[in-house]
């Protein structure tokens, strides 16, 4: 494993150089993981598939200034979804749209979606927890699991220029199997009982875990699921920071963890991990 800060050009660079740090295939049997704020994380596979998770970009406050054009994320095969909230979908639809790439999310959003035109049914796929899909062919699996949040989707309407809310079906978290090697990104959630089930049965090796509280699991909780439910080998934390009622930290969150056999990844936003 190890961890590397995405390449961020200087002044005087072109804005696509981060491009080939952040699009090259990982190494022969090595999945790569980049977080760049709050829920936003891309995952290439050993095949240099890349999905990606929870797109907010262009406005994010925490994303490197690098990545807030779309196209510098590189190739994007397909995108993931865990709910309806701008700090999660807002990127979504363009990223799809600049790629033709498939988005995929809970059933009642991708209904919204496609019924409001925001994207063809052809180009975003729903389904449900405990439904598994290939999103970029066979060899790679992703499952929806429970997660203990809200979901609705804010929509502009054109015509009238006035914010409208539209279902967003109910909120979900991810297991992303890539054969070797299994990623559990829990969108935003709350603790729950069925977190020690989640990892008995489909048994991840990573979770990126909302850590800021207010909207999400604080430090403190995180450490209790991690502790007491989860016991992966490696804890990404994510959502924090980003806006001031995000309170919680890495630093809380490893206090609050204590002597545990995780090992905690603190990434800056941009920064990658291979494992």
């Amino acid at each position: 494993m190890f961890i590397a800060a995405c390449a961020t050009p200087q002044a005087s660079a072109p804005a696509a150089a981060p491009m080939a740090a952040a699009s090259a295939p990982a190494a022969a049997g090595k999945v790569r993981v980049q977080w760049l704020g709050q829920a936003t994380t891309k995952i290439t596979a050993p095949n240099g598939k890349v999905i990606v998770i929870d797109p907010w970009l262009t406005t994010n406050p925490k994303t490197p200034e690098a990545y807030k054009r779309l196209e510098a994320l590189g190739k994007v095969d397909a995108i993931l979804v865990t709910h309806g909230h701008g700090d999660h979908f807002g990127d979504a639809p363009a990223l799809s749209k600049l790629n033709n790439a498939p988005l995929y999310g809970p059933a009642g959003l991708i209904t919204s979606v496609t019924t409001l035109g925001i994207l063809p049914a052809s180009q975003a796929i729903g389904f449900n927890k405990s439904g598994a899909v290939m999103p970029v062919g066979p060899g790679i699996t992703v499952t929806a699991v429970h997660a203990e949040h809200s979901s609705e989707l804010v929509y502009k309407n054109p015509e009238s220029g006035k914010n409208e809310v539209h279902v967003g079906g109910e909120p979900i978290g991810y297991i992303v199997d890539l054969g070797n090697f299994r990623i559990y990104h829990m969108g935003d959630t709350g603790v729950f009982g069925d977190m020690k089930w989640i990892a008995d049965y489909y048994k991840p090796d990573l979770i990126l875990m909302p850590i800021g509280g207010h909207y999400v699991m604080g430090p403190k909780d995180a450490a209790f699921a991690t502790r007491e439910l989860l016991h992966p080998k490696y804890v990404i934390p994510i959502h924090y920071g980003t806006t001031p009622l995000l309170k919680g930290t890495p630093e809380e969150f490893k206090a609050a963890l204590g002597n545990s056999s995780t090992a905690v990844i603190a990434l800056q936003p941009g920064e990658m991990v291979e494992f």
